[in-house]
């Protein structure tokens, strides 16, 4: 297959700001470090583009009220995107780099849950957050995503508030708890049926993210042959897996501090990287577990 040059990403937040001493305890996850040390946010975000990343998304995944809480999430979700937003503008400022800024529209209602899907709910969440962020982000990135519903209420969400103006990339994540008979997302919904959503979408790009780097390659197969078909391959694929274990099918990410794989070393995970590359990937960084010793390793070795 041709090797395509590739845009590198970001790797995770929330086990960067843990190992830094940021503040991080449940509910609040990586929410807290952006309530009372958005200092350590931004330099984390600096560490990344020092490591080679071009893309970086901010620190609002945990920004939900699954995360802190209903009544917090009331009275501050706006003001703390808001400081996610500065937090990775700071960086790139600071860097003096022409790093793009994603801003993260995460799972408004629990990571990997498709079952607690409210749609009822959806503009109550999402709304305070593209607000708060819409200053400061080059692409929105609807991430972590378990069902095909959620994202298409987004992008419709993000045209009704004029937000529709940046490049709109989702990031799906993939079940890996169990074999399935073809790569599905952890509602159960293939690949193939959320390609084909969001390519009816018009979206810029489609990744996987928050699950294991072994399942991956399949998707991104299945992603590139479905654009194919359809005619739409200036959409591009992208890939961050995470480095934690599989998850049992009714567990939710995040719900505590998952041990790390001690296999995904920077020079494994390069190793997936390159399969993703070859494969058709042009969008590659890292989630969970993924530092910037990965991302400095995956920059210097990948063609940009």
């Amino acid at each position: 297959m041709t090797t395509h040059r590739v845009t590198i990403l970001d790797g995770g937040m929330g086990r960067e700001l843990e190992r830094r001493g940021a503040p991080f305890k449940q509910p609040e996850w990586s929410a807290l470090a952006m309530m009372e040390a958005p200092q350590i946010v931004t330099q984390v975000h600096k560490d990344f583009i020092a490591a080679g990343a071009r893309v970086i998304t901010t620190n609002s995944y945990a920004l939900v009220p699954f995360h802190i809480r209903e009544q917090r999430f009331r009275d501050d979700a706006r003001e703390l995107a808001e400081a996610a937003g500065r937090a990775a503008r700071q960086a790139v400022g600071e860097s003096r780099s022409d790093t793009r800024i994603a801003g993260c529209i995460p799972p408004l209602f629990g990571s990997y849950r498709a079952d607690l899907y409210q749609p009822q709910r959806v503009d109550e969440i999402a709304v305070p957050l593209i607000k708060g962020l819409s200053p400061y982000v080059d692409i929105w990135l609807c991430e972590t995503q378990s069902l095909i519903a959620e994202p298409v209420r987004v992008k419709d969400l993000l045209t009704e508030l004029n937000q529709h103006n940046r490049p709109f990339w989702v990031s799906f994540t993939l079940e890996d708890a169990q074999p399935t008979d073809t790569p599905r997302l952890r509602s159960g919904e293939t690949v193939v049926e959320a390609v084909a959503a969001m390519v009816a979408l018009d979206v810029e790009a489609i990744l996987f993210n928050c699950c294991q780097p072994e399942v991956i390659s399949a998707a991104i197969q299945l992603t590139g042959n479905t654009l194919q078909k359809k005619n739409a391959e200036k959409i591009q694929i992208g890939a961050y897996a995470n480095a934690f274990p599989p998850q049992p099918k009714d567990a939710t990410a995040n719900a505590g501090l998952d041990i790390v794989r001690a296999d995904l070393t920077p020079e494994a995970y390069l190793d997936w990287a390159r399969q993703w590359q070859r494969e058709g990937a042009t969008l590659i960084g890292g989630c969970c577990g993924i530092g910037p010793t990965h991302i400095a390793l995956l920059a210097e070795k990948l063609p940009a």
